[in-house]
This record gives structure tokens, sequence and C-alpha cells, in this order.
């Protein structure tokens, strides 16, 4: 059975379990949220060494091939891209559809939730560069970081570098092998992650305040996602089947959808692309380390959508051209600082914009919508892998960096 196929049975399985459960029952959401837990760490175990003999090795080879750089930059413009329009395109969808306010009630500001970048970047340089490969697994900059030197290092004299190059590479293709297993396995995984996300999502029905912002959101990721992003397939020369491409990229957008998670998707993305599209690794691993780093504007988009409903919900008043151009602009920047957020990042830049915009005045307002916050990470997590995807097989496809599979070899 093809992946894709378990896990949207896997999928519908959990979906259906967690809409008969019942969702105001606190030992069902206690339970869920164990098991939640557990499945989460199941589903990164493989990320780190995965990651990072994979991305020596890429780097290695394209050095050896100068076309590092080029790369690099090629892969920095497009996220820049696609992070612009995508947020505006957000923010103008929001004002356009203009979801209904959302009942205010009196919340304390009991805890801050919000991004600090200085923290971020001080952990990316600790004093024992080893220490990086014994992390949690939830900040990935720092074993990108670890990645980049040593394969850059790897070019200095091959008569030395030569059994590191072979080690590393072995390690990297056996760890890719591990990290197959559990996305092979990942079929039963995610009937937890979606029975949980069922039984929150049943209870935001119930509630009925934030249908419309669901709704919006939902339509906005789906006409991106399966109808915008496609079409941009059309302008690659020769000609692609961007339906193909989509149909190729079905298990990571389930996955990401479900577990709201960008570290656990990077195994099962790299797989596919590998597997179906024949991407090489040196092209997919670069790629994918820096727009699942970088590019996190579908959860910045999501953020600043919920904070205009949230600014509405504060007063009658409408929202000038130059307050919402300001609102993307913050969102634009919070996105390309989410990378210690992989599981959370659309919660975590709402509350950024809530804490920064203003000058204080909505500093409780991220509050609101923390029933909703599942649901925004979901479509946050869901867009971000997306564009991971097609922007890496854009790539390698202009970059010669693929080899053609037929349809029937797809996993």
């Amino acid at each position: 059975m093809k992946v894709w196929v378990k896990l949207l049975s896997g999928s519908i399985l959990g979906i259906t379990i967690g809409f008969l459960l019942p969702a105001e029952s606190q030992g069902v959401i206690s339970v869920l949220s164990w098991l939640e837990k557990l499945a989460l760490g199941i589903g990164r175990y493989a990320v780190v060494p995965v990651l990072v003999f994979s991305l020596t090795i890429a780097v290695y080879e394209l050095r050896m091939d100068e076309r590092f750089w080029p790369m690099v930059l090629k892969n920095i413009l497009l996220i820049i891209a696609a992070s612009a329009f995508v947020i505006f395109a957000g923010v103008v969808t929001t004002v356009v559809f203009s979801p209904d306010r959302i009942p205010i009630e009196s919340v304390e500001l009991t805890e801050i939730t919000t991004i600090d970048p200085a923290a971020n970047i001080l952990e990316v340089f600790p004093s024992n560069m080893f220490s990086i490969l014994g992390g949690n697994g939830i900040y990935l900059f720092p074993v990108c970081a670890f990645a980049f030197f040593l394969g850059m290092s790897l070019n200095y004299d091959r008569n030395y570098s030569k059994p590191v190059i072979s080690l590393v590479d072995s390690l990297s293709r056996i760890f890719y092998h591990v990290a197959s297993f559990f996305s092979e396995i990942f079929g039963f995984i995610i009937i937890v992650l979606s029975s949980y996300w069922a039984v929150r999502f049943n209870g935001i029905l119930e509630a009925k305040v934030y249908k419309d912002l669901v709704v919006t959101l939902g339509i906005f990721s789906v006409v991106l996602c399966f109808g915008i992003l496609p079409l941009f397939l059309y302008f690659l020369k020769p000609r692609v089947n961007p339906w193909l491409v989509l149909y190729g990229f079905l298990g990571p957008a389930l996955t990401a959808f479900f577990s709201g998670d960008i570290n656990l998707t990077i195994p099962v993305l790299q797989r596919h692309s590998k597997e179906n599209f024949g991407i090489r690794r040196r092209s997919s691993s670069l790629s994918i380390a820096l727009f699942a780093t970088f590019c996190r504007c579908g959860s910045a988009m999501t953020a600043a959508a919920g904070f205009i409903v949230i600014i509405k919900s504060y007063s009658y008043m409408g929202i000038g051209s130059v307050e919402l151009f300001k609102i993307g602009l913050y969102a634009f920047v919070i996105s390309f600082i989410l990378a210690r957020h992989p599981g959370d990042g659309a919660y975590i830049a709402l509350a950024a914009l809530c804490l920064s915009y203003g000058g204080g005045e909505y500093r409780a307002g991220y509050l609101i919508l923390k029933p909703l916050a599942f649901y925004l990470i979901a479509i946050g997590a869901f867009i971000d892998i997306m564009l991971c995807a097609f922007g890496s097989y854009f790539l390698a496809r202009t970059n010669g960096f693929i080899e053609e599979k037929h349809l029937v070899r797809f996993i």
C-alpha cells in the first residue's frame, strides 16, 4: 500500500474516532494529549541524524560542483518571494472575506508567549559544538549550522577527509532508511494525531464563534496549495504536469496538517522527494533545511489573519490600508525567526504580533484565539510544508538535480 494511502486511511479513521469521542471530557483530552506527545516523539526520532548527515554531504557535493553558493542564493530569493506573496495574499483575503468579530471575554495575561531572537542566535553557537547533536531536536537551526561547517571543511584536503566523507555518506544513507521505517508506520501514528485534532475541532464547531475565521483560512489554504502553487509549475521548461507533483506530495501534506509540526514532517518530505521525483540529495537536503528554517510564512500568515480578527473584535472601527500593510510587514519579518518553534509557530507568531504591535493595546489579544491555536498551527504547518515541497522541486528541476520517475513507482 502506498504511503499516502496509509496516511489518508489513518487520518480518516482518526477523525472518525475523534468526532465520536466526547469533546468536553477532560479524561479523553488528557489521554489524547499524552498520546500526541508520544506520537510526536516517535515522528521526530530520526530527524536530527537524517538532517545533519544528509546536509553535510549536500554541502560537500555542491561545493565540489562549485554550485553551493548559487543554490543558496536561489533558495533565499525564492523564500523571500514566496513569503511576501503568501502573507500579503492572506492579509488581503482576510480583509475581503472579513470574518465576524469574536466576543471578547475578560482575560488576564498571566504568562507571556513570544519570540526571543537574541537567545535563539546564542543557541546556534554553544560553548561545545558537539552539544548541538545532544539537544532535544526541537531547534534545528544549530544542527543545520553544524552540518554547514562540517560540509564546508570536508573540502579541505581529500587525503585526510576521504574516510570521513565515506563515513558521513554511509551514515546519511543508513539514517535515511531508519527514517523511512518510521514513515511507513506513520499511518498508525497519524490515527492518534488526527483523533486529537478532531476532538478539538469538534469543540470549536460547537462554540461557533470561530466559524468565519476557520472557513476563511481553510479555503485560502486549499486554493493556495492545491491551485496556485501547482499553477506556478507551468512556468517550468520542459513542461511538467503540476497535478502529478501535487499528488506526489500528498503524504507530507497530510502529515504536516494533522501533526502541525515541521520537524516531524521533514523525514517524510525527504523520502517523498527522493522516491517520487528522484530529487538528488544535494539539492533536496539544502532546500528542505533552508525552507524549514526560514520559510514559515504560512504560520505567519495565519497569525496575521487571526490578528486582524482580534483588532476587529476590540473595535468596530475599520482597519486602514496602511495599518494592514504594517501588519503584513510585521508578519513577514516574524516568518524568518520562527525556527525555534516547529510545532507551535502560528500561535507564537500571533502572540508576537499582539505583544509588539499597537503599543501594547492588544497584549492579551492572542488569548482570545487560544482555543483555536491547534487549527492555526495546522493550517500554518500545512502551507509551510507545501511551500517547502514545491520550492525544493522547482529548484531541483531548474538546476538539473532530478531524475524523472514514473507514476507507478511513487510510494
